[in-house]
């Protein structure tokens, strides 16, 4: 009651003045047309596979025809049950969020582009093209099937879905563009899939929506900030706007309580109090929302204080409790400092900060998210690529959580290090085979060199090799003597050892193995036994270097001869006797075979081949011109990993090199390329089917591929040979014919291997080449009744036994299978069992090799831990020696680790085995991302928010590190919340608190706009889209809005009449709402000139469709060869420009693209919100090899024909047109090109008067270029009526700040790196001169006078700084400190006016200098803090600038009253001392402005007044109606 009795009290003081409430909403919409959900859907569906995708379509062909019969709602509802028939829950919960955020739209609107490209035949539903011709009915398929084979094939896209037919390559292929789900997509769908299957075509669909809706998509997954500006200087519009009666949702707060009211329950329990109690809350939030400012102590600990706030609410509220701290923080912080901090919190939170620190590199104040330990860097990240890490982690965590793996477990099997595929595989060199030429750790010429490996850490010039007394370098050449390759490298190998490189040599000689054979007639034995001989006269490295001289008495292009071999002896051993050194009874014939039989096992490739640390050098580097410069290329490379090892201490003073280089996990037994390549194909086990029969073949055939595979797994019998702990981590199955000789071989040899090896088991699969009966199938069913009745040893030697040769001939000439048992055999179990097997569960494994292995009947393969190795060809063996080697990669991978941590479950051996299989196949397959991070807290009661995940389901392990009061808090809060709404997460979140703070963390507002499924209204239609809210906001600040998107997005504003750069809650009526477009997604780029290595400066590309080539342009810079072009979602087509780039360069190869490299034309495909970045070689064409891109011979055409271009998506709203090409030189001289940057209403308005204003002073021809980034949409539609009126022309350009260029958050800051960073790519490049006017200046002169001024060889032309009015001199920062010595007896420059010439500018990379200054200055916070002009007088060393006459820059501020008569400009700085506003101070300063400002306003009042009428025109009624039709089409 006494509530009740304040309450009332309360509500009495409040005036009864119901306003509506004043907010901010900002939302994004895409350019394209909504695409249904359907067909994203299917997109989302595809990615798991394309026959996924095709079952899809299948079941969704006629879906469309409930749309108009149900409500919206369950329209939606009734894809998502479709889809869930082939995805898991969790996959679903995925793809409502994919929904929501319409990921898959970009992909949907591209095949949408690219058919519009074709383009579609009027009137046309869907339509199908073939080889070009295109056709809306079913009828034409057949005749114009006929005539296509004449016609050249389309261009396939990676992303098409091609129907999976026969696999034919010599067919038409027939593309269908069409709307799945509707009646016409099925009768076409039906023709084509048909022909498809009996290989007549290939089909391939592409989505097109005849009649798209013109209703735009709101967009999610970017944020939203309204940053408080400072009003130092009143830079505020007075002119009026128009509001927009639109109204605000409140953001749905449960039971919001502020100072103590919980508001949601006062409302349930007094509804009859309604409006009052919203005054109530609006009075206490205005003055809860106190912005004063707090003292210094009061910040200190305000990131503590919200942390503790934090943790003091219920877990389940406090992700959003510190969503809104952080994202209203300006108008929370005062209640924070009265919260009380816990000291055992502090202590707990300083704890794991320090063990954060020193095991995973965060510091106090870092935001870090990991996600099942991958490390989430939310400045490259955002949702669209979230969703695709959790889809790649969905697929490895439910198939652990199908294997039965939970809990801890899964977290641990996850972060096991699989070892990535080697690249560079390593032989072992340690084989008695090797002769080693020489041995620096032993030998006498080495002895002066230091040994200890600790040398290698010793600083160095670059370049030097160290000389140390280690066996560090190996080169080991594999030799056939009679090749005459081989002359050529025993000289090189001989230049490396007189000149004392620190080579440790080896040679493998490979010559004829035969027996009887004479050292006369075979040149190559008969250099071995003369050899051998010298090495047991003197000694082998004697030898070595005698054959070093006898080779040198061969030419260049020869091969050894017998005749210089004898030559050689009787010169150099008079008294030797050839014929018992070289003939058949040689004693030197020792070891003859053994490099042979090393060469064989080893499974090297072609002679000769030379191994450096057991890595083998490919083909193109053993070329004898290019192998020195490659093996000195090694051994500087090596030497880093030397070092590091040494560093790390695994390499030590009592090391043996070479042994430690062979034990590292890329060294192998053998070479086995089908082993050890790098495109591996795993079988997928991680399903659990209803049955596990094989012996109901029909039953069987029915099942999809991941249920056959796990029949087979649950039925496989093994032969085994367990370790000691019972338990195998290689699981290796026999596929074959083993009726066929090459079957019973492959088996064979892997028995022998089993039997050598413990801790791998082998299973028999059975593909026979025919269709398996009784008499065709007798070896197998033996095979499979001694594992089923036998013990493991006796199955083994029985089965050995079978597969030899003479048990094969013993049964085909009609010897029982019973006369061929062993002793020790159960006999009776076995004939009785091998008398009743059926033939039918071979049959079922012949469909699992035939639909699952996709191998042929009787084709034979191997799988290693569901690794799939084959088909083999038919000759080709695959040896016990393979085995071993395949046994050591499926281990190295991570086999071992698997076992390790299965073991620990304590499960049946047997189990354990199978588990391991699994587990491994599963690990491997999955994409190898980056290393999974074990994120670990000391302490985590006080410091730690905890979320449990659900029980028995998939969870994901997310852990946020995070300070509530930061930017990162802003986005991780909002998106954690998501996250959790989508998916089953285990949660751990850490305050990772800054202390002492001496400024307010945040100086923002922000919102992150982002849903976890599509919502809908009450009325069951789709809600508009997601928007950006701020309700409650404090009235007194002045705010600016910046929308924070992904890094691959342009974005513009396209409609709010308020000044979104000055937002004064106080003196707007209601809701300031914001439009914005995606206007652009970008393609990036880095471009290099092959033959130089360099970025081509000036290089041109351009960018469109087939049927619009040139559509986009832009300029290569220096800076990492770095381009960037806008386009949209479709298939575009990359040029080199017309004109001096095409002419010069040609582009060689490309790569991110989606053509082939080596085509000609760039086809690149823009599918999805992510960013794409390509890469393109060019090069000069032979003929234009010294000619320079950017040399002073340019095009002679007159300048419109050369700007002609559509630099950007430039309004082309340009008056008078281009000048005709016969006076073009002429006119040349008279375009006046200035270019300026505003932001806000008031900068616009200084921006159209200072445009009048140039267009009062001068006669030439005036084209305006505008920077289009931040203008405002009231600018944007007026400009186009300016120019009418006034005659001159204009562009917008719009360049996005590149992501490696040191980011700025500021937007002030921004658009001042704008006015100066960009210059050289912003403009085509037949703009020779351009002037920067600032916005805020009055001209009064001719800017022709200054265009052609002399810059005497200066890029660019600055007015220094007046010094004349001397009151000012306090203020002058330029005259002391640092400016005062950099400049020296140099001006400081103001940067409201200056002159470019960009010739120069570009031919000395001036842009590219006054980047990277600006990327090594910009890292510290302090330093160009006014970045635009501190950044080209700290560069005026490198970059010089032409010093203008001083009358061309007037202001007030720094110049006295008498130069004022004869300024040429009048600049409105800002006055540091009287803090006057601009628009006081332009009315005072400049008389004719206000006059100016008076004409341009009347001509605004003309345009909205034209404006008005014609709305008017338009009639009221038909949109009301037009509406309500529209409503069932949202989807």
């Amino acid at each position: 009651m006494r509530s009740f009795i304040v309450l009332s009290l309360l509500l009495l003081n409040i005036h009864h003045v119901i306003s509506a409430p004043k907010g901010v909403t900002a939302s994004l919409k895409a350019k394209w047309s909504m695409t249904p959900f359907l067909l994203e859907t299917s997109e989302f569906i595809g990615e798991d596979g394309n026959e996924k995708f095709w079952q899809f379509v299948d079941t969704v062909k006629e879906l469309t025809v409930y749309k108009h019969g149900e409500s919206v709602r369950s329209y939606y509802n009734l894809i998502i049950k479709k889809a869930g028939q082939f995805l898991t829950a969790l996959q679903v919960n995925l793809l409502r969020f994919a929904l929501a955020l319409r990921s898959y739209s970009p992909a949907v609107h591209a095949s949408q582009q690219i058919a519009s490209d074709e383009p579609p035949p009027e009137a046309c539903p869907a339509f199908v093209s073939i080889h070009g011709q295109r056709s809306c009915s079913t009828k034409d398929i057949k005749k114009l099937l006929k005539a296509a084979a004449g016609r050249p094939k389309p261009y396939l896209y990676k992303n098409d879905h091609t129907y999976p037919g026969v696999n034919k390559t010599d067919v038409p292929v027939v593309i269908l563009y069409a709307e799945i789900g509707t009646k016409k997509f099925t009768s076409f769908h039906k023709v084509l899939s048909e022909k498809a299957e009996e290989g007549m075509l290939i089909y391939v669909l592409r989505h097109y929506v005849a009649d798209p809706k013109p209703q735009k998509m709101l967009l999610s997954g970017y944020g939203v900030e309204l940053a408080i500006k400072s009003t130092e200087y009143k830079a505020v519009d007075d002119t009026k706007v128009k509001d927009p009666k639109t109204v605000i949702n409140a953001e749905d707060d449960d039971n919001e309580e502020i100072q103590g009211f919980f508001f949601g329950t006062l409302k349930k329990s007094h509804p009859e109090l309604q409006e009052q109690l919203v005054e109530l809350h609006k009075h206490l939030i205005e003055s809860s929302n106190d912005m004063a400012p707090l003292k210094v102590w009061e910040m200190q600990d305000l990131s503590f204080q919200a942390a503790a706030r934090i943790m003091s609410v219920p877990k389940f509220d406090a992700l959003k409790l510190m969503r809104d701290l952080s994202q209203n923080f300006p108008s929370k912080a005062r209640s924070l400092t009265r919260v009380a901090v816990k000291q055992e919190m502090r202590k707990e939170i300083e704890e794991n900060q320090k063990h954060l620190s020193e095991t995973i590199g965060v510091h106090p104040g870092d935001g870090e998210l990991f996600i099942n330990g991958l490390h989430i860097d939310l400045d490259l990240h955002n949702p669209f690529s979230i969703l695709d890490i959790l889809r790649g982690e969905a697929r490895v965590l439910e198939g652990l959580h199908n294997l039965g793996i939970k809990g801890e477990h899964q977290g641990k099997l996850l972060r096991l290090p699989v070892n990535a595929v080697d690249d560079s595989y390593a032989l072992d060199i340690r084989h008695p085979a090797v002769m080693w030429l020489n041995d620096i750790e032993n030998d006498i010429m080495y002895h002066n060199w230091p040994a200890g490996v600790q040398e290698l850490l010793r600083a160095t010039f670059p370049g030097v090799i160290r000389q140390i007394r280690r066996n560090f370098f190996n080169l080991v050449l594999f030799l056939d003597p009679l090749q005459e390759e081989s002359v050529e490298l025993v000289k090189l190998a001989e230049l490396f050892y007189k000149h004392k490189i620190p080579l440790r040599i080896g040679f493998v000689f490979v010559v004829n193995t035969k027996d009887e054979i004479d050292g006369f007639s075979d040149a190559g034995v008969g250099f071995y036994r003369l050899l051998n001989y010298i090495a047991d006269e003197y000694d082998l490295s004697q030898a070595l270097m005698s054959v070093v001289s006898l080779y040198n008495k061969v030419d260049v292009g020869e091969t050894l001869s017998v005749e210089t071999l004898s030559s050689y002896l009787k010169t150099k051993f008079p008294k030797a006797n050839s014929e018992r050194i070289l003939g058949v009874d040689s004693e030197y014939d020792d070891k003859r075979k053994d490099g042979a039989l090393f060469y064989k096992q080893s499974g090297l490739g072609a002679l000769p081949l030379a191994l450096f640390n057991g890595v083998p050098l490919s083909p193109d580097e053993m070329d004898p011109e290019e192998l020195e410069t490659v093996i000195l290329q090694r051994i500087m490379d090596t030497t880093t990993a030397f070092q590091r090892a040494v560093f790390m201490g695994q390499l030590t003073e009592g090391s043996d090199v070479v042994d430690y280089l062979m034990e590292q996990a890329n060294v192998v037994p053998r070479m086995n390329p089908l082993i050890l390549s790098t495109d591996r194909k795993y079988l997928d086990f991680t399903a659990t089917p209803v049955v596990d029969d094989w012996e109901d073949t029909t039953m069987f055939s029915f099942l999809d591929s991941r249920d056959k595979t796990a029949v087979m797994a649950k039925r496989v019998k093994y032969f085994t040979n367990s370790d000691e702990d019972g338990m195998t981590a290689v699981t290796m199955w026999i596929v074959g014919d083993f009726e066929k000789v090459s079957g019973r071989k492959l088996l064979l040899n892997a028995l022998k291997h089993v039997k050598a090896r413990s801790g791998v088991r082998v299973g028999v699969i059975d593909n026979p080449r025919e269709k398996p009966r009784e008499d065709n199938t007798v070896l197998y069913r033996a095979i499979w009744a001694s594992l089923l009745t036998q013990k493991n040893k006796a199955a083994a030697e029985f089965v050995h036994k079978l597969l030899k040769e003479e048990s094969g001939q013993l049964l085909q000439q009609g010897t029982k299978m019973k006369d061929l048992l062993m002793q020790g055999m159960d006999v009776d179990a076995f004939e009785k069992k091998f008398n009743t097997l059926e033939v039918d569960f071979i049959r079922s494994q012949q469909l699992f090799c035939r639909d699952v292995l996709k191998l042929r009947p009787g084709q034979r393969a191997v799988i290693s831990n569901g690794r799939i190795l084959g088909p083999f060809e038919e000759q080709e063996e695959f040896t016990v020696e393979d085995f071993h080697l395949l046994e050591k990669i499926t281990l190295s991978g991570s086999a071992e680790k698997v076992k390790s941590k299965v073991k620990q479950m304590g499960m049946k051996p047997k189990h354990a085995s199978d588990l391991v299989m699994k587990v491994d196949a599963l690990l491997t397959a999955a994409p190898k991302g980056e290393v999974r991070r074990e994120v670990h807290f000391i302490k985590d009661s006080h410091s730690v928010l905890h979320l449990s995940p659900r029980d028995n389901e998939v969870f994901y392990d997310v852990v946020a590190i995070v300070d509530p009061l930061t930017r990162e808090a802003q986005k991780i809060s909002p998106l954690l919340i998501v996250l959790s709404q989508v998916v089953n997460v285990r949660l751990q979140v850490f305050m990772n608190c800054r202390a002492k703070l001496s400024e307010l963390p945040l100086k923002s507002f922000y919102r992150f706009v982002l849903e976890p499924d599509v919502t809908f209204l009450a009325n069951e239609t789709v809600s508009p889209g997601p928007v950006a809210r701020f309700v409650e906001l404090p009235e007194s600040p002045l705010l600016t809005l910046n929308m924070i998107t992904p890094e691959s997005w342009m974005v513009q504003a396209v409609r709010s009449p308020h000044d979104l750069d000055n937002i004064h809650l106080q003196e707007v009526s209601g809701v300031v709402a914001a439009e914005f477009e995606l206007e652009h997604l970008l393609l990036e780029g880095h471009c290099f000139d092959l033959s130089t290595g360099q970025p081509p400066r000036g290089l041109q590309f351009t960018l469109g469709m087939s049927r619009d080539p040139l559509m986009y342009d832009t300029i290569v810079m220096a800076n990492l060869g770095y381009f960037q072009l806008k386009a949209n979602p479709g298939a575009w087509i990359l040029r080199l420009r017309k004109g001096r780039s095409e002419e010069i360069y040609q582009i060689l190869t490309h790569d991110g693209t989606d053509s082939p490299a080596e085509a000609g034309d760039v086809i690149v495909v823009l599918n999805s919100f992510h960013s794409k970045i390509i890469k393109v070689r060019v090069q000069k064409k032979a003929e234009k090899i010294s000619e320079d891109l950017l040399s002073e011979s340019n095009e002679s055409k007159g300048i419109w024909d050369s700007i002609a271009s559509v630099w950007s998506t430039f309004e082309k709203s340009i008056t008078g047109g281009g000048s005709k090409k016969d006076d073009g030189g002429k006119k040349k001289e008279d375009v006046l090109n200035i270019f300026s940057v505003a932001s806000g209403h008031l900068y616009e308005r200084f921006l159209r008067i200072m445009m009048l204003s140039v267009l009062r002073h001068t006669k030439a021809h005036v084209k305006f270029w505008f920077l289009k980034n931040y203008l405002s949409p009231s600018f944007k539609e007026t400009i186009s009526r300016m120019a009418e009126s006034y005659g001159f022309q204009y562009e917008l350009v719009q360049y996005k700040w590149p992501r490696w260029l040191h980011q700025q958050t500021e937007k002030q800051r921004i658009i001042w790196g704008y006015k100066i960073l960009f210059l050289d790519v912003l403009f085509p490049l037949a703009v020779d001169k351009i002037i920067f006017v600032d916005a805020d200046q009055i001209v009064r002169a001719d800017l022709k006078e200054l265009r052609d001024l002399n810059l005497e060889g200066a890029p660019y032309g600055y007015t220094p700084f007046c010094d004349s009015r001397r009151e000012m001199d306090g203020y002058r920062f330029w005259k002391t400190g640092y400016w005062a010595s950099h400049l020296g007896h140099r001006k400081y420059h103001i940067s409201a006016l200056y002159v470019v010439d960009l010739k120069k500018f570009r031919k000395i990379a001036a842009g590219d200098r006054l980047r990277g200054q600006y990327q090594a200055l910009s890292q510290d916070p302090n330093s160009l803090s006014n970045l635009d002009q501190d950044l080209p007088n700290n560069m005026i060393h490198q970059v010089a600038i032409k010093s203008l006459p001083q009358e061309w820059l007037w202001c007030e501020t720094w110049c006295d009253d008498t130069s004022k008569v004869t300024a040429k400009t009048i600049d409105l700085c800002n006055n540091p001392k009287t803090k006057e506003p601009k628009l006081m101070a332009a009315a005072r300063i400049v008389p004719e402005w206000v006059e100016y400002d008076n004409e341009i306003k009347q001509l605004l009042r003309q345009v909205q007044e034209q404006e008005d009428t014609t709305m008017q025109k338009q009639s009221p009624s038909s949109s009301s109606s037009q509406h309500k039709k529209d409503n069932r089409d949202e989807l």
